[in-house]
């Protein structure tokens, strides 16, 4: 009797070597530009030598690479086993620059050290609040991440930074449109392989134009080293100080809803289930890659929501993939000249990218709300408050200056503060179980 081979789900898809790094390689381009944009505000808000810049950027591409590689392929009870790249999370910057000038890069990774392992071991608690991310909060968490996102593909396609005399200058702005319009006639145009490179083609050609314009050079290249190996503890034995710890747990709590909703996002895009045992693997994975970076001389990791557009627009769906991003991000972090070429990719190219990328999440929320019933419900008030509170930021970032600041490090992100809302607002109104409409499954 001849067996039936049993289909292999996409998210767990192995692909041939050759695309599965090129489509690899499409995701750390996308997010190469977040990923080490955290170590040089730090250093910035230190006074840091530009030596220890270095190590910081290569710690950080290390951590990240093996982050990625703990979330996607997974062992024992750790690793979600979905196509989530991971890097350093913005939400820890502001405390971490408090503590760096209290007790220098030694205080901040004793804090995020004790912090990891603090997430690691209520993961389990923690996942148990996925009960309260039916349809409607996962939809409008979504079109959340996208929305919020969108600013920082504007500030690329001006050129970076808006203090620049040049900033959305026309050149930056053609580039964009230039790398916009290649992305697009490519996703157009071409079927398969080819369309799913849309955005890698797009860096690509949008590069080469900034290059034949004399807006971009590799002279960075030739003076980056060959090697460059940063050794654990590098900066100095850890300090552990309470009032340093206690505000990382609290970024380390608002870490872990942030996840929550990307690792939600991410199971609503692949089509794989995220039930409280894989969402509590997540979140260990969170709390392991923070401790291990900790150690490897960076900072807080957790899932980058700018890839997850990445997923939507390529359709590519393997977490092996991600993984092989893992990989080149560990090879970059051990070779800095290889990570000072894709640094040279114009922010403008990476601006034109980033609308098509982001706007898909959008796309992708507005989908998930589809499914979503509005009849005999307080579904449409409950996405209306919680997108319009998630906007406050983006429109003005100081807002809440005068709040304290465990309230600021929660608020900081319309991503974290929407999806707050989004939970409440649905508890109150339609209950802590969601309307019957909108919980067609209960999860187990």
């Amino acid at each position: 009797m001849t067996e039936v081979p049993t289909e292999v789900s996409p998210v767990d898809e192995i692909m041939p070597l050759t695309p599965m790094f090129a489509y690899g390689l499409q995701h750390v381009l996308a997010m190469y530009a977040g990923a080490v944009a955290v170590p040089i505000i730090i250093a910035q808000g230190l006074g840091l030598s530009t030596e220890q810049l270095t190590c910081l950027i290569n710690a950080d591409l290390m951590a990240a690479g093996i982050a990625t590689l703990i979330q996607t392929i997974g062992f024992w009870h750790i690793g979600a086993k979905i196509p989530m790249i991971q890097g350093v999370s913005f939400a820890s910057v502001a405390p971490m620059l408090i503590i760096g000038k209290d007790f220098g890069l030694p205080g901040i990774f004793g804090a995020v050290l004790v912090a990891g392992l603090f997430g690691f071991i209520i993961s389990p608690y923690f996942s148990k609040l996925i009960r309260f991310f039916p349809p409607v909060v996962t939809g409008t968490i979504i079109t959340l991440i996208g929305i919020s996102l969108l600013p920082v593909a504007v500030r690329w396609a001006g050129g970076g930074n808006p203090n620049s005399p040049d900033f959305a200058s026309l050149h930056n702005l053609g580039l964009a449109i230039i790398t916009l319009a290649i992305v697009v006639l490519v996703y157009r145009v071409f079927k398969g392989f080819i369309s799913n490179l849309s955005i890698l083609i797009g860096l690509v050609g949008g590069t080469a134009v900034a290059y034949f314009m004399g807006y971009t050079n590799f002279s960075a290249v030739s003076t980056a080293s060959w090697v460059g190996i940063v050794p654990p503890l590098y900066f100095g034995w850890p300090i552990f100080d309470l009032a340093a710890i206690a505000s990382m747990i609290i970024v380390m709590l608002v870490i872990m809803v942030e996840t929550t909703g990307d690792c939600i996002a991410i199971g609503e895009i692949v089509g794989r289930h995220v039930d409280k045992p894989r969402l509590a693997a997540c979140l260990r994975a969170d709390g392991l890659s923070t401790a291990i970076a900790a150690i490897l001389n960076t900072f807080p990791h957790s899932a980058f929501a700018q890839n997850v557009g990445l997923v939507a627009v390529t359709g590519i769906k393997s977490r092996y993939v991600v993984a092989c991003s893992g990989i080149i991000l560990l090879v970059l972090g051990l070779f800095p000249k290889m990570g000072a070429l894709i640094a040279s990719i114009p922010s403008a190219v990476l601006g034109g990218a980033g609308l098509a990328m982001f706007g898909m999440i959008i796309a992708s929320g507005i989908r998930a709300l589809g499914k979503v019933s509005f009849d005999g419900n307080y579904n449409l008030m409950i996405v209306a408050v919680s997108i319009s509170v998630g906007m406050i930021t983006l429109v003005y970032p100081s807002f809440f200056a005068r709040f304290p600041q465990w309230a600021q490090t929660v608020m900081h992100s319309g991503i974290t503060l929407g999806s707050l809302v989004a939970v409440i607002m649905n508890i109150l109104l339609n209950g802590s179980e969601g309307h019957p409409s909108d919980r067609p499954d209960k999860i187990k």
